[in-house]
């Protein structure tokens, strides 16, 4: 992968504190698309931000962070689309804490049906500005409308937590109230907090939970949303908790001006990353691995 696509201080090396790969789905989108676009996008804008974070005084230089590049998804039908992903999110598990940039949400279930292989007792995080808990939509059973009701009826909607959440059905509302915690806030209870304490967690970031004023860049944007300030300082406060996994998701590079959007995920990508990598000491750089795998249907999550 030419260092100029890289993420941000990312450079091939053997043991790695954190990885980073794309997931570009764009199959199910219902309004406008364009997610595919964003992997390679926000790593370009990435290169516009400095690398240290003087909010965490920390900075990616001192870290082993890896880009293993993006899952080949081209000519994939959504169940082989997910499988790839789910291969990937597998791999990446056995090796460190990972980010995953999106891509259209669906992408979630890939990555959680990888993580489950390895920690039966995850617990997903979930902020977003839609709910997702629709039961089918346009016809489709797997898509991003539905894709956190099919997360529930996986891993139990007592695994599930929902923040920033301001837009759903009627019965969608009424699903939420089922799981751990729903909530249009971004924050945790103090009971919440100490469930999610020492449980392996995937945390999961659609963009359109920021108000459009500050993430326009998305297929769906939602008004009444958080401040980019008010979510990067709740993700602080999450800082101790085992995040095995995450993803930022449902950026659309077609539709943001100026690249408003792709920065916002760039610096939360950066921040989560040194927030929840490992603390790896640098190695001389090797050759990156590459990984190969075939597809198959997701049992779990095929439409």
């Amino acid at each position: 992968m030419p260092d100029r696509l890289r993420f941000l201080a990312s450079k091939p090396r053997a043991i790695p504190s954190a990885i980073v790969f794309g997931a570009p789905l764009d199959l199910t989108e219902s309004f406008r698309r364009g997610a595919g676009l964003a992997p390679p996008r926000i790593r370009e804008v990435s290169d516009s931000i400095e690398s240290y974070s003087p909010a965490l005084d920390a900075d990616l230089e001192d870290i082993n962070l890896v880009d293993w590049g993006d899952v080949p998804l081209d000519g994939l039908d959504l169940p082989g689309s997910l499988s790839e992903v789910e291969t990937w999110a597998q791999r990446a598990a056995g090796e460190a804490p990972f980010l995953i940039l999106g891509g259209e949400h669906t992408i979630s279930l890939g990555a959680i049906e990888g993580l489950m292989k390895r920690y039966s007792n995850l617990v997903v995080v979930q902020i977003d500005a839609h709910l997702d808990l629709i039961d089918s939509f346009a016809g489709l059973s797997v898509s991003h409308a539905t894709a956190f009701r099919r997360v529930v009826e996986y891993i139990g909607a007592e695994s599930l937590v929902q923040l920033g959440v301001r837009s759903g059905t009627r019965d969608e509302f009424a699903l939420a109230k089922t799981c751990l915690h729903s909530s249009p806030d971004l924050s945790l209870p103090p009971a919440i907090r100490r469930r999610l304490s020492g449980a392996p967690i995937y945390l999961s970031i659609d963009i359109d939970v920021l108000d459009p004023s500050c993430a326009p860049g998305t297929g769906n944007p939602e008004p009444g949303g958080h401040s980019f300030h008010t979510l990067v300082s709740f993700l602080y406060g999450l800082r101790g908790l085992n995040v095995v996994g995450m993803d930022i998701v449902e950026v659309s590079p077609p539709l943001d001006p100026s690249d408003i959007t792709a920065a916002a995920a760039a610096k939360l990508a950066r921040e989560l990353i040194l927030l929840f990598g490992r603390r790896v000491a640098i190695e001389k750089p090797s050759d990156p691995c590459l990984l190969h795998s075939g597809t198959r249907p997701l049992a779990k999550f095929k439409p």
